[in-house]
């Protein structure tokens, strides 16, 4: 038996709602991706929400807005994908890392340590969609003694008077957090909607905005709107009406811009959410249950009193094993044919960073998760004998490497 690890949910109802928006003649940019907006923040309460081609774009569109660029700093986890800190990159900021805990989320005893005049934003990461203690971060950003070290360099961020807290929440669609939408944890939130997420267009993302009430949220859309058609003030939709070729270009901006074609799958992913959501919290409890009888099982983190996940990936650790030996198992369990995954490599791993003097020896928590972690599949149309397999197989594998 073959078990791929999350392929995407594609059926008639998806291919239905593609050709419809083929055969319309609008295939960019238009009612379809307006529309798909409009359900987003209806569905997680925010304020205002922008699709775009990616939530790596919403990142970087985020902290371009906020006017964070080179002496600044941004402070994010050591365990996340490289995304997070590309971002930060790209526009001549320096992104300063903290350890996670034992549940992948940034730890905020670290990100107060690491707070200076300098830092603009903190860029927490819902690892498998479980979202970070937000409740904890907002405190301490909200405290005297951080707010008197932020230095504003611009209207948005003395409006804002903190650095800002933006969530690369990437895996967390639908996971809640104080009986909300976990994005409202954050001042902007973005969402990722890449084949493997839980809720597909392709390629795409979400960005949500769950400012103060001091920011003029209809204008910020406008500003992303702007900024993700390369400065220019008016988007296609807005061009085709009569007369309204002429436009004006604001900003040195980006193309980044979501299509009506991937908003029509993600129109169908959305309407079904919470059906798909029931399904893998459905397979995570099975393997749940299968693997708690095991003594070198160690638990994800599904649900607290204070949150519950999206149940985007099953995070199985190993408790006590090396690096080598997961690496090991990982083998032994694909020459059954069963894909498993690891989440994440920790950025002072990478190359890149590694070269910029990043030191997986001062991460010790974020290697030691990573070194036990194995992601197991976990896909809408996973059967139960499949998942019967899954659980025979990585336990036999596990079980022989001890």
């Amino acid at each position: 038996m073959k078990v791929p690890f999350s392929p995407p949910r594609i059926d008639q109802k998806t291919i239905d709602a593609v050709n419809e928006v083929l055969r319309s003649g609008w295939i960019t940019t238009g009612p379809k991706t307006k529309l798909f907006e409009q359900r987003l923040a209806e569905f997680t309460q925010s304020k205002k929400v922008i699709c775009l081609n990616s939530a790596t774009a919403g990142l970087e569109l985020a902290l371009k807005w906020f006017g964070i660029g080179p002496e600044d700093e941004v402070i994010l986890p050591a365990y996340t994908y490289c995304s997070t800190a590309n971002v930060i990159e790209h526009l001549g900021a320096k992104p300063v890392m903290v350890d996670v805990g034992d549940d992948f989320n940034i730890d905020i005893e670290q990100v107060k340590t690491k707070t200076s005049a300098k830092t603009k934003a903190i860029m927490p990461v819902d690892i498998g969609g479980n979202p970070c203690n937000y409740k904890a971060l907002n405190k301490l950003l909200s405290a005297p003694e951080i707010k008197e070290k932020f230095k504003a360099n611009n209207k948005k961020q003395a409006l804002l008077q903190r650095p800002l807290i933006l969530a690369d929440a990437a895996h967390s669609v639908g996971a809640t957090y104080n009986q909300k939408p976990a994005v409202h944890g954050a001042d902007i939130a973005v969402h990722s909607f890449h084949a493997v997420k839980n809720l597909i267009t392709a390629e795409g993302g979400a960005v949500y905005f769950n400012l103060p009430e001091e920011f003029d949220h209809e204008l910020i859309y406008k500003e992303f709107n702007t900024l993700s058609l390369h400065g220019q003030n008016k988007d296609a939709l807005a061009k085709f009406k009569k007369g309204g070729w002429k436009y004006d270009v604001t900003h040195a901006g980006y193309k980044c811009n979501l299509t009506d074609i991937a908003s029509a799958i993600g129109l169908v992913e959305l309407e079904r959410y919470k059906e798909t959501l029931e399904k893998r919290r459905a397979i995570v409890e099975y393997y749940h249950r299968y693997f708690s009888d095991f003594e070198w099982y160690i638990p994800p983190t599904f649900k607290t009193k204070d949150k519950e996940s999206s149940y985007h990936l099953f995070m199985l650790r190993i408790k006590g094993i090396d690096e080598q030996t997961r690496d090991a198992i990982i083998e032994e369990i694909s020459k059954q044919d069963v894909a498993v995954n690891v989440h994440f490599q920790p950025l002072p791993l990478l190359s890149y960073y590694k070269n910029k003097g990043y030191d997986i020896k001062d991460y010790p928590n974020a290697y030691k998760q990573y070194a036990q972690e194995i992601s197991l599949p976990v896909f809408y149309d996973l059967t139960q004998e499949q998942q019967e397999y899954v659980c025979s197989v990585v336990s036999n594998c596990v079980n022989k490497s001890l």
